[in-house]
């Protein structure tokens, strides 16, 4: 037998024609896959599930008892009862899906799995995807409680208040808190865990020039074209209207819909090129606490 033969029971090589069978993986998998990761963490930690609910119910009694008390003293929260009742739940709205894209997203940064996450067929569109699910989910269960309790305790319905057009708002909330959660995401992708608090703050800012709580029109006249650059001024001006009996304000609606497209492909676009900058220097490896 000569020497440099290979042994016989080793296997032979593959023929030249050979094809690697595809990974047993879609995108709807990977993505399924990361957002179960983040339920698993979510169900077995009950702090993480109280910590959703909590702020949303305290604001819930906060302004539920400052709009029974207003009812009686100001004849424009009496002409709609639930106004500033309905104007707290939806603000948690965006409130609560750019915090739960942002802690989705700070998760992965904390445990450093980046580089765990990116050695496998996962693609950074696929991630976000997951990111934006599971803002979604932390949203509804965040909200879920402050909405029952507000049935009972303030004779106040959300569903029923506003109907159909509670989708539309609910949608459009969401999705610009999405495009803040990208855009603080990619600052951190960016500058590392330093710029972390952004993520915590970034979208109070939107809050007094967001006519959360009054017309736009109660703003300087200075102040009232940045106010109308916003989507979520635009829902609650339309919250407004139907909650006071006037028609769906549809030019509310194309307003917010249209910010929300120009707005959203703006930041992720920003988060892409954040993500392939950081790849690029190697910071999906580094970045972490």
């Amino acid at each position: 037998m000569d020497a440099r033969s290979a042994p016989a029971d080793l296997p032979a090589d593959p023929p030249p024609s050979y094809v690697r069978p595809p990974l047993a993986s879609s995108p709807a998998r990977r993505i399924g896959a990361v957002v179960l990761r983040h339920w698993y963490l979510l169900r077995g930690s009950w702090p993480r599930a109280l910590e959703l609910a909590y702020w949303p119910t305290v604001q819930l009694l906060l302004w539920g008892f400052l709009s029974r008390f207003l009812a009686t003293n100001s004849s424009w929260v009496a002409q709609a009862a639930g106004v500033l009742i309905a104007a707290v739940l939806l603000w948690d709205v965006l409130v609560r899906s750019q915090m739960g894209m942002s802690v989705s997203f700070l998760e992965e940064m904390w445990s450093r799995n980046l580089g765990n996450l990116f050695v496998s067929p996962l693609r950074p569109a696929e991630w976000v995807v997951s990111l934006i699910a599971m803002a979604l989910i932390r949203t509804l269960i965040g909200l879920s409680v402050p909405v029952l309790i507000a049935i009972p305790l303030f004779d106040f319905n959300l569903i029923t208040s506003l109907g159909l057009p509670l989708l539309p708002f609910f949608a459009n909330l969401m999705l610009m808190g999405v495009a803040v959660g990208l855009v603080t995401s990619g600052l951190i992708l960016r500058h590392g865990m330093g710029a972390e608090s952004l993520a915590w703050m970034a979208v109070f800012v939107l809050a007094p020039v967001s006519a959360v709580y009054y017309p736009v029109t109660a703003l300087p006249a200075w102040l009232q074209p940045l106010s109308l650059a916003l989507p979520s001024t635009h829902v609650f001006e339309g919250m407004r209207a139907t909650l006071f009996g006037q028609p769906f304000h549809w030019g509310h609606l194309g307003a917010a819909v249209g910010l929300n497209l120009l707005y959203g492909l703006a930041a992720a676009l920003y988060f892409l090129g954040a993500f392939r900058n950081a790849r690029t220097r190697g910071a999906l490896l580094q970045t972490g606490e």
